[in-house]
Parts: C-alpha cells; sequence; structure tokens
C-alpha cells in the first residue's frame, strides 16, 4: 500500500499553516519530515491520518493494505497515550478489541508485538511501573497490534534521554528492515530532530517556515541497518540539514517571540 500526500494545503483561519505538499510513501520506506517550529510538520501528520481535513489537495491511500491490518495508517505520539489502568498487555489488547476476532487470534498478535518490542517480561506490568522508554515501546506495540501499512510517529523519542531514545532508534531501525516485502512497515516520521531523521529515513523533506512548504526532498543512501549515529558521513549530512533550516528557524523563533510579548 502507498500513502501519497496529493498537494496539500491547509489553513486556520486567515492563518496558512501548509502549501502544495506532495510526496508517497511505499512499503518499507521512512520518510522524515523536519522544519522550523510553526512550519505545520504536526497538521500534516494529522491530515495524512485522517484526523483533519485538509483544505485543498489531499491525503491518499492506493494498493491494498496488509493482510488482517486493523488500522493501515497508526499514530504513535509524544506522550505514549497509555491507560494507567491497564496492563501493558491490556494496553496491547485494547486496538484489537471490538474487532470479532478470536482469543486466540487476539492472544497471539500481543504475544508477537511484544516479544517484537523487548516487552515479554513486562507484559503483566502497569505504565507507572516502567521507565519513559518503555512506555513507548508499549506505544510502538500497540500500534504494531493493528497491523499498519504506515506508521505516523509525531516526535516519538523527544520526551526521553538521549541513551533511551539511540536504543529505542535501534528498533525502530530493525521494525522497518523489511525490505522488498509487499507488507514491509512504512513510516512518516516527524522530528525536530535531525540526527533521528538521517538514522532512519530514505528520504527527508524539508519544510519552509509557515506556511510550510517542501524546500528541498534529501535522499539518504545506503542501508539504514549499517547506519550508525556517530558516523561522520551521517553527522555531515545533519549539518547540510541544519544549514538548509537555520534562517527559517531562527526568524520563527523570533515570530514565537514577538507573539508571546504582544500577548503578554
Amino acid at each position: 500500500m502507498q500513502l501519497i500526500a496529493d498537494h496539500i494545503a491547509h489553513a486556520y483561519g486567515p492563518l496558512p499553516v501548509l502549501d502544495d505538499i506532495s510526496f508517497t510513501v511505499g512499503p518499507g520506506e521512512v520518510v522524515a519530515i523536519v522544519g522550523p517550529s510553526g512550519c505545520g510538520k504536526s497538521t500534516l501528520l494529522r491530515i495524512l491520518g485522517g484526523l483533519e481535513k485538509p483544505q485543498a489537495g489531499a491525503a491518499l491511500v492506493a494498493g491494498a493494505p496488509p493482510a488482517a491490518s486493523l488500522n493501515p495508517l497508526t499514530f504513535v505520539f509524544q506522550d505514549f497515550a497509555l491507560l494507567p489502568w491497564r496492563t501493558v498487555e491490556g494496553n496491547v489488547r485494547l486496538v484489537l478489541e471490538g474487532h470479532g476476532l478470536l482469543q486466540a487470534v487476539v492472544a497471539d498478535t500481543v504475544r508477537d508485538v511484544l516479544a517484537r518490542t523487548g516487552l515479554t517480561d513486562f507484559a503483566k506490568a502497569y505504565p507507572k511501573q516502567l521507565s519513559g522508554g518503555m512506555r513507548q515501546r508499549v506505544g510502538i506495540a500497540r500500534a504494531l497490534a493493528a497491523r499498519p501499512a504506515v506508521l505516523l510517529m509525531d516526535e516519538p523519542l523527544s520526551a526521553l534521554d538521549a541513551q533511551t531514545r539511540e536504543l529505542l532508534m535501534d528498533d525502530l531501525v530493525q521494525l522497518v528492515s523489511a525490505e522488498g516485502s509487499a507488507e514491509a512497515l512504512g513510516m512518516v516520521y516527524v522530528t525536530h530532530n535531525l540526527d533521528e531523521a538521517v538514522r532512519l529515513a530514505d528520504r527527508i523533506l524539508v519544510l519552509s517556515r509557515r506556511p510550510g512548504r517542501v524546500r528541498e526532498t534529501v535522499t539518504i543512501a545506503g542501508d539504514r541497518r549499517a547506519r550508525r549515529s556517530d558516523d561522520p558521513e551521517l553527522v555531515r549530512r545533519a549539518r547540510e540539514l541544519w544549514d538548509l533550516i537555520r534562517a527559517d528557524a531562527a526568524e520563527a523563533d523570533r515570530e514565537l517571540a514577538d507573539g508571546e510579548a504582544i500577548n503578554g
């Protein structure tokens, strides 16, 4: 299945947010979206996932989703969004309820995604008993249980410490590394962290200051499984990305400061 952004534009009242955004995400592809604060990255992700309707253009899907997919486009958010009264396996099971699935199928699915995300030994734990990194693993496991074609990830690692981010980045790399399969997991990855973008993505969309437009599409070649955060080439590519957005980021910060001064 392909996810297609087709000339998407959007505004909130008189404020334009996005302008003429087009790209595709196919099986096994990761498209990262970076840009200055307020350029519409999260709005774009919500439009892609059907949570908002664009004022122009469309978010489309082409082709069939994976077999037994319950939600072809599935979100993973920064804040984990776990139910505190449910155990790890209970939170994962949540997305499988109400679909008429056999209990054996539900149990097998939960067991599989917990194993894939390193959570098997924590199945009976509650969110308050877990670290931030482990809670985000639960959020990822829950998303995977829905058998999505494309994961829509909004700053999923930004609330975590550097060591935990690195470990979860390794996990994400493995999850999207089933190249060549029609059911390989695709991903749209919104982030402020340019090191994450070059480590994970096949293509990086660099958005301009609001209204967000695609300034440039940067391709990162090579097997992502061989990439390391301290690789000099990846460090260089991250610097190039920063050079592309530096001026817009500074202007966006000035606009934010001016707005706070006026409203203060």
